[in-house]
């Protein structure tokens, strides 16, 4: 059994567990990594209710994303920019479809394709700023967005995709 909980990633001056639209869940809530140019990310060990990401968003003045790791198998992404709107995307897909056709759902009437979810992730990082959108890449966001399966852990998949976002990322590897 691989990790089930969920990071929420965002930048700011203030820790993000103190953000009113995170007051529910706050205090589950644990900095897994600060990155450069205030960059964090939160880690909260269950699949809690963590209420509106756009509204997360509004009141932060910026982008910011959410990874709920489903058992180190897949990734369910949502993100969201006080411009650009939220949007929904998974990493893992032939798992992901899995755990939903258990539910009798379909992956493609959840999540946007690869290509539109790197569309939408370039204008994220873009809202972002200068310091990430001039990292971006796009044939990066779009191979992470495009894996049918994770080579070890869908945690790292949602790093990768940090990455790709030209987020500024650490020396050393994320620990769940």
């Amino acid at each position: 059994m691989g990790f089930w909980g969920y990071f929420v990633v965002g930048r700011s001056e203030r820790p993000l567990a103190e953000q009113p639209a995170l007051a529910a869940v706050r205090h589950d809530l644990t900095l897994h990594q600060q990155r450069p140019d205030g960059w964090q990310v939160w880690r909260h060990p269950s699949e809690p209710d963590i209420g509106d990401m756009g509204a997360l968003a509004r009141a932060m003045g910026s982008p910011v994303l959410f990874g709920f790791v489903m058992g180190s198998e897949c990734v369910v992404v949502e993100a969201a920019a006080p411009e650009s709107g939220s949007w929904y995307a998974c990493l893992a897909r032939e798992p992901m479809a899995r755990h939903l056709a258990a539910n009798d759902m379909v992956l493609e009437e959840l999540f946007l394709s690869a290509e539109d979810a790197t569309r939408r992730a370039v204008a994220w990082a873009t809202e972002a700023g200068s310091a990430v959108s001039a990292a971006v890449e796009p044939g990066t966001l779009l191979e992470v967005l495009r894996l049918r399966r994770p080579e070890s852990f869908a945690e790292e998949l949602f790093f990768r995709l940090l990455d790709g976002l030209g987020i500024p990322g650490e020396a050393e590897k994320p620990g769940i």
